[in-house]
């Protein structure tokens, strides 16, 4: 996630008072969160939170479609998924210059547990890595999550597309999959991407990563030349 250190309507206000009163109004406009998820922070819920949802994901259709939590086991796994869909909305808006300086992230940690969840880079699923790992193309992804809604399922485990070490991202489908309410721990992250890649900084536990742009150069959306 983006910095959630700072507070952006501090800006607009002169006390915190007021700021309270600003973010109460703001809170009051969005849509209701749904009963199963409101004893959860709001870094947890907010998936689950928006309709109707205006593109498809790996695991979600566009339209008033149930929520999905996307999360990576290891926060390298995390840092590859964000450069590569911040490389791609500058591809996407070409008119758009990529900031100079890095930005800052916040990577967190929440807990989950389910005995009902599908593991897809494992038998028998695996052997349709194929279907399950396509760059752009979603379509068997969101049927399997239909099937595994209807069946009450939790939660599905899958390969990270974007991760060129092939980590390992988790798709969680309800709310009733977080063993906590709160997330469990948090670290700062400072995301740098151009036409380079991307670079990423962090500075407890110190940690650096580096995504050349050809690692991404799988998915056709992303221009030959940045």
């Amino acid at each position: 996630m983006e910095a959630q250190h700072r507070v952006s309507t501090l800006t607009l206000v002169d006390s915190l008072d007021e700021q309270a009163l600003l973010e109460a109004v703001l809170e009051a406009t969005k849509p209701p969160v749904p009963p199963e998820c409101r004893h959860l922070h709001y870094l947890l819920f907010t998936p689950f939170r928006y309709r109707p949802y205006p593109e498809g994901s790996r695991f979600r259709r566009a339209g008033l479609t149930p929520g999905v939590f996307y999360a990576s086991e290891a926060p390298a796994t995390a840092v590859a998924e964000t450069v590569f869909y911040r490389l791609l909305f500058y591809a996407e808006s070409p008119a758009t210059r990529a900031p100079d300086g890095a930005g800052e992230y916040t990577a967190f940690a929440c807990s989950l547990e389910t005995a009902r969840a599908l593991d897809l880079s494992e038998p028998p699923l695996s052997r349709d890595a194929a279907r399950w790992t396509d760059p752009i193309d979603y379509g068997r992804c969101q049927d399997l999550a239909d099937a595994a809604r209807q069946a009450e399922l939790e939660m599905l485990r899958y390969r990270s597309v974007r991760d060129p070490a092939g980590g390992a991202n988790l798709a969680v489908l309800t709310c009733r999959a977080f063993a906590e309410p709160e997330p469990t721990s948090r670290q700062t992250w400072r995301i740098r991407v151009g036409p380079f890649g991307g670079q990423a900084l962090c500075e407890h536990p110190r940690a650096a990563l580096e995504f050349p742009y050809a690692v991404f150069a799988g998915d056709p959306r992303l221009p030959d030349i940045f």
